[in-house]
């Protein structure tokens, strides 16, 4: 990743993907991948994610210190709302 910035967007993109679809494999593959890259690369806890009618907010811990970034919802939600125009192209497969 190239910045915390952009591996809390990219975490939080995938985040909601796996509360919509707890059962999608490779969802909770790759949102546990990006929570290794923050807590390894960034030494980063989210604490809370919270939404308003425009923003994502993300409270997290980084060297034990508390801080906080937000993300334009239409920005997180592009992936999830791809995976419901177009269900077919996203099935879940058995493991």
């Amino acid at each position: 990743m190239r910045s915390l910035q952009d591996a809390l967007y990219n975490w939080l993109t995938i985040k909601v993907v796996v509360d919509a679809r707890p059962d999608d494999q490779a969802a909770l593959d790759t949102v546990q991948l990006f929570e290794s890259i923050l807590r390894d690369d960034y030494q980063v806890e989210v604490v809370d994610i919270s939404k308003d009618d425009m923003m994502y907010f993300v409270t997290y811990t980084q060297a034990g210190e508390k801080k906080s970034t937000r993300f334009p919802i239409e920005l997180i939600d592009v992936m999830l709302n791809q995976i419901n125009e177009h269900p077919e192209r996203y099935r879940n497969f058995p493991i």
